[in-house]
């Protein structure tokens, strides 16, 4: 089967930063991509017997990205959401899931920024340990990265879309 939705993974190898940055976007790319072209009913449908969606990945990545960059990186109290599971509240459309995402990734973005050296500390400690931010990124890094496997899946059985 031929992979229509194929992106090359990122060539950035000029700074530590740079370089996690790069394949943070690409993970989080991976996953926006396997909505592409899909209708409301596509993107909520359940084909696995979790009740996984599409939709329901990407308000899951649009919690984690709050809570871990806005709530632990950036100290933002209120970016921490307490639960961060798959289910899209009622009455949420897909187009308002996928702009909360694009409006965590870019508050994400500027935190991971303002702290500059990835060897900073989190402002607010995981479990009691204060964890850098380097490591913050690459769990999320690694989080969207498993997460767009499942979109991956998911968008296959949907309708034959391949591809990262």
């Amino acid at each position: 089967m031929a992979e229509t939705q194929r992106r090359p993974v990122p060539r950035n190898d000029g700074s530590e930063l740079d370089t996690a940055m790069a394949f943070l976007s690409f993970a989080r790319q991976c996953v926006v991509k396997k909505t592409d072209g899909l209708t409301e009913e596509q993107l909520r449908r359940g084909l696995v017997e979790s009740g996984t969606t599409l939709l329901g990945l990407v308000h899951h990545l649009t919690l984690a990205e709050r809570f871990w960059f806005g709530y632990h990186v950036a100290g933002r109290e209120s970016d921490n959401p307490g639960d961060v599971g798959i289910q899209v509240p009622a009455g949420r459309g897909a187009g308002q899931v996928l702009a909360d995402y694009d409006a965590a990734i870019a508050a994400s973005d500027a935190a991971i920024r303002s702290v500059g050296d990835l060897g900073e500390s989190v402002a607010i400690p995981v479990e009691g340990t204060f964890l850098s931010v380097r490591w913050v990124v690459a769990h999320m890094t690694s989080e969207t990265a498993r997460h767009a496997g499942h979109a991956d899946i998911l968008r296959e059985q949907i309708d034959g879309t391949t591809g990262r």
